[in-house]
């Protein structure tokens, strides 16, 4: 009794955790500039702890100890400054006393200019070593951030300042008067943002983009509205983290002016902060923002604040009257810590000026290359290849006498559609390195198991370009290795399609995109069941009775041609089936 064979897909499903990096290993770089932990709360107003030195005067290369001491605290970040100008750069380098609690860092791609924490357990007393650079200015303050607990800490404690023995008397700038942890007055919105001016009063950038935040909760809103020297940005959206947006050059993160509304317990925190690549944002100071405001309501943030259109002398602040291209972001936040975007950030088709006129525009959360990749992958290996596989196996005997430009009709279409899924998955292949310049190391495992695919996929047309003629001692083995390399193809794409979809690039919802790809193997593999059953049953047609040693085989003609319009009507079915996931999928790429 022959045993029908079943072809049994693959499904592979990634969970990748979110994770939330306190930074209790001291790895602090991307807060050197702004000295800001990434908490999302409110430094403590009166220090607690206190930075002393050994000496009051130094020369170039002297070697001063400092001492940070105080109540138990977890993490701290010390550095040297020109008292003259804080908001510089770090100055000198530091050598450690013990560095089982404490470490050196590279900040600003010199390594020295900054000490931190090793761990996160408690400590009351660090010290270390300052050396003064052969071009030391005139006065040196140290400056220290110390976390207590992760809502609890206090951000530039200064030390007494140090001076050089020649130098004049220091005096403290107009500029520092203030007190560092001052922070600019927040008052609450009494009620949502309105789309009722967009276009007219506002430039907008809108997803959906033709909602109103005032009538719509699901609305992520963006607005600028000029006030003679200045802008009030509006921002909205549904999500129980954060909202952001940022000014770029181009289409990708790093070097980016950005501003994030971070929701804490009962309210929410308006930052201004730069993007130096893909990693988390670096907090700025607030000091540039006035009229900020912030309200919460049915799941949605909104936030609002008025800067001036420039900025002189400003670092990591862009100038508004320039055109650049406008990201719109949200994201889970744990604590204020922000996590990365689940999704894709919406990015505006082209660069705008917002202080120019009043534009309603909208904007993309997957880009052209992308959406192109996706589609053509859909079409080869939903459609095309699985159609072709059906052909070749199953009607081979409807359509053996059938000839089309000298062959038999099934071969053509079958080799018509392989050749199509090789072409399309050539095409499709080179777009996404297009796209990223190189190589995606954000990818997860999606682009190796598509270099598998490629591979396949460009070796089996190869493969039967050479295929041995029919009674040839090899054909055995030639049919074994064509079928046993475009199975695993057909079973790997499926899996590189799974994680495809997870990644934000073609950011297809959830999860109607994992049931949807399910529902299509299903489609698939039950076909094939019900096919091969028929097969099997048909070949039961054939009865052999041995009387006196006399076969007598029933003619087939009846069954074959009952069995060859079965066989069409499950193609056609199929066919339609196929083509309806495919258009789902297309249509939801091209919604997005």
């Amino acid at each position: 009794m022959a045993t029908p064979r079943f072809i049994i897909g693959a499904f592979v499903f990634v969970l990748l955790p979110n994770s939330v990096s306190n930074y209790p290993n001291g790895k602090v770089t991307m807060s050197c500039h702004g000295m800001m932990p990434q908490h999302g709360h409110n430094p403590q107003a009166e220090p607690a702890h206190h930075i002393s030195v050994s000496q009051m005067k130094f020369q170039p290369g002297d070697q001063i100890q400092v001492t940070l001491s105080g109540p138990p605290f977890k993490g701290f970040l010390l550095e040297a400054r020109d008292a003259e100008d804080l908001s510089g750069p770090p100055v000198g380098s530091f050598t450690l006393i013990d560095s089982e609690v404490s470490q050196i860092l590279t900040c600003e791609d010199v390594q020295g200019l900054a000490v931190s924490h090793t761990h996160a357990s408690k400590k009351t007393e660090i010290r270390v070593y300052w050396n003064a650079p052969s071009s030391a200015p005139s006065h040196i303050q140290f400056l220290a951030t110390v976390v207590e607990k992760y809502k609890i800490y206090w951000v530039k404690i200064p030390s007494d300042v140090i001076s050089q023995p020649n130098a004049l008397p220091f005096t403290t700038p107009k500029a520092t008067t203030a007190s560092l942890s001052t922070l600019p007055s927040i008052s609450h919105l009494t009620g949502p943002f309105s789309a009722s001016e967009c276009g007219k009063k506002k430039f907008c950038v809108r997803s959906p983009r033709s909602c109103d935040p005032e009538r719509e909760a699901t609305c992520f809103f963006l607005s600028f509205t000029r006030e003679e020297q200045s802008v009030m940005v509006e921002l909205s959206g549904p999500t129980g983290g954060y909202l952001s947006f940022a000014f770029s050059h181009d289409r990708w993160m790093g070097d980016d002016d950005a501003y994030l509304c971070i929701r804490g317990d009962q309210s929410v925190h308006i930052q201004p902060s730069h993007l130096t690549g893909r990693s988390h944002p670096v907090l700025d100071s607030r000091g540039n923002l006035e009229d900020m405001a912030w309200r919460l309501a049915d799941g949605v943030i909104q936030c609002s604040f008025r800067r001036n259109i420039t900025l002189p002398g400003v670092k990591n602040r862009f100038d508004l009257n320039t055109r650049y291209y406008i990201f719109l972001a949200d994201g889970e936040a744990n604590a204020g810590q922000i996590l990365k975007h689940s999704q894709q950030p919406l990015i505006t088709y082209e660069k705008y000026d917002i202080t120019d006129t009043p534009k309603s525009i909208g904007g993309s959360r997957s880009l052209p290359l992308l959406k192109v990749h996706g589609a053509l992958m859909f079409v080869a290996w939903m459609t095309a290849v699985s159609t072709g596989v059906l052909v070749a196996r199953f009607f081979r005997s409807v359509w053996s006498k059938a000839l089309f430009l000298g062959e038999a009709a099934w071969f053509q279409v079958h080799r018509a559609l392989m050749l199509t899924t090789s072409v399309l998955t050539c095409i499709a292949f080179v777009m996404p390195f297009i796209y990223r310049g190189g190589w995606s190391s954000h990818a997860g495992y999606h682009p190796y198991l598509g270099c598998i695919v490629m591979t396949l996929a460009i070796s089996q047309p190869l493969l039967a370009a050479s295929r041995p003629p029919l009674h040839d001692s090899r054909r055995q083995m030639f049919n074994w290795t064509h079928w046993s390399v475009g199975t695993a193809a057909r079973i790997i794409a499926v899996a590189a399609m799974f994680l495809g979809m997870e990644l934000p690039g073609l950011d297809l919802p959830s999860p109607q995109k994992t049931y949807t790809m399910m529902g299509f193997v299903t489609w698939h593999i039950g076909t094939e069941i019900i096919l091969e059953i028929h097969a099997y049953r048909l070949s039961r047609k054939v009865e052999i009775l041995d009387n006196d040693r006399i076969q007598i085989f029933q003619s087939l003609t009846v069954a074959e041609a009952e069995g060859h319009v079965f066989k069409k009507v499950v193609l056609t079915i199929y066919i339609c089936g196929n083509v309806t996931f495919l258009i789902i999928f297309l249509s939801a790429i091209n919604h997005r």
